[in-house]
């Protein structure tokens, strides 16, 4: 059997991250004058991608890639150096201009996950960040010139290292797009209709709980992430 590399941070498996992780601080590659990304909080649905958009390390077969809110990305050095690589496409990944790394993805256009940014954690020092839950298009690497007849050595090597491997995204998120969709058919007097039954099976939140993101809460206290509540300046 000939070596797979899945990723370097997966290849051997990965250690548990910390549900407590505050958050850090990504950098590029560049030796001189990196790019860096401040996130807030910790990253969700972490997952090891297929498809041949995502930034992944030289010879590997997937990219490491996961979201957290829009208001918990700052960039905090030389955001001259950022340009989007595909202002058309659905993810609008902000790269830097020199060395070729992707900091963040952004969805501007309408989208079950607009308000989202896509990141890689492996681009931070900081350790605790949540660890790769699934593996999402993992056909897609075929279209890449990966030999289709070593597919079964793929899965078998992402299931040994504890991530179920799809040929899309996991149920859960594929859920949430295809609720989205259906959401987007109806008219105003169903959509409320639906909220307000939403609504009324809704458990009541205690002071400690997270605060949902504005706008887009019902999916994804559905998805499971949260926003971080920033403490309030003293004055």
């Amino acid at each position: 059997m000939s070596y797979i590399n899945l990723h370097p941070d997966i290849n051997n498996g990965f250690a548990k991250g910390d549900p407590n992780f505050s958050g850090g601080t990504l950098q590029c590659h560049c030796r001189s004058d990196p790019v860096k990304v401040q996130i807030t909080g910790n990253v969700a649905h972490n997952h090891a991608c297929g498809c041949s958009k995502c930034w992944k390390p030289d010879g590997a077969l997937f990219s490491i890639v996961g979201v957290v809110p829009v208001d918990n990305v700052k960039v905090v050095a030389n955001a001259n150096k950022l340009s989007i690589i595909d202002p058309n496409a659905a993810i609008q990944r902000n790269a830097c201009k020199q060395c070729g790394v992707h900091l963040y993805g952004r969805i501007v256009k309408d989208h079950a996950f607009k308000g989202l940014d896509f990141i890689h954690v492996e681009l931070s020092k900081e350790q605790g960040w949540q660890e790769p839950q699934f593996a999402a298009f993992v056909s897609s690497i075929i279209e890449q010139g990966f030999d289709a007849g070593k597919m079964d050595q793929v899965r078998s090597k992402l299931k040994s290292v504890g991530l179920e491997p799809y040929d899309c995204l996991n149920p859960g998120l594929m859920d949430a797009l295809a609720s989205y969709t259906a959401k987007s058919k109806l008219t105003s007097g169903q959509t409320q209709a639906v909220e307000e039954e939403t609504n009324s099976q809704r458990p009541v939140k205690s002071e400690s709980t997270p605060v949902d993101v504005k706008g887009w809460g019902l999916l994804w206290r559905w998805l499971g992430i949260t926003k971080t509540q920033k403490p309030k300046a003293k004055l």
